[in-house]
């Protein structure tokens, strides 16, 4: 279950809206994501690897408080993710209000609270690393991660293989990867599953 909160909204433009068609055919979710409040929305997903690329995504987005609920529903599902309930509704709400108060703006709330403690950890250094990638380094990695050579993305941009590669290095492109199942695995297992 992830709750995201838009950050500073009274002073800006809604981004709810704007946001809620982009998320619907790029994350496959269990429930749709739905505005719940006036610039908050939330959507359960069933796999830790969507919601670390959920997470992620709304980090880069920038003005996000993203808090992840990771545990049971009450079942059978309603027809509106703002009529469902469980503890992973409740651990939702409680984590994007103590994303609020973290640098990283991502929190995570859970069945098991050790578990739940270590895939923030995990996922508040991604988002570090995310927030601070350059646009350069975006654009490497968006080739790379296409399915691209290096090679083949130092032809695209008009760069040398070298600039790529360093493009790449200055990005944590390589620990990002590295990280991504980690925190998936941890959300699995705050949410009592087995991992």
């Amino acid at each position: 279950m992830v709750t995201a909160d838009q950050r500073a909204s009274r002073r800006g433009a809604d981004r709810v809206a704007e946001l809620l068609p982009r998320l619907q055919g790029r994350f496959p979710t269990v429930l749709a994501f739905e505005r719940t409040a006036g610039d908050e929305f939330q959507g359960l997903l069933d796999d830790a690897a969507v919601v670390v690329d959920l997470a992620l995504l709304l980090v880069r987005e920038d003005g996000w408080s993203v808090g992840i609920g990771a545990g049971p529903v009450q079942v059978p599902l309603p027809a509106s993710t703002r009529a469902a309930a469980g503890p992973a509704f409740l651990s939702a709400r409680r984590a994007v209000d103590a994303a609020k108060h973290r640098p990283s703006r991502i929190a995570v709330r859970g069945s098991s609270v050790a578990d739940a403690g270590d895939a923030q950890a995990v996922l508040g250094a991604l988002a570090v690393i995310v927030d601070r990638r350059s646009e350069p380094a975006w654009e490497a990695i968006a080739h790379v991660a296409g399915g691209r050579t290096q090679a083949q993305a130092a032809a695209d941009l008009g760069v040398s293989r070298q600039a790529v590669g360093q493009r790449l290095a200055a990005g944590q492109w390589e620990l990002e990867q590295e990280l991504r199942p980690t925190a998936a695995r941890l959300l699995a297992r705050a949410a009592g599953e087995a991992a």
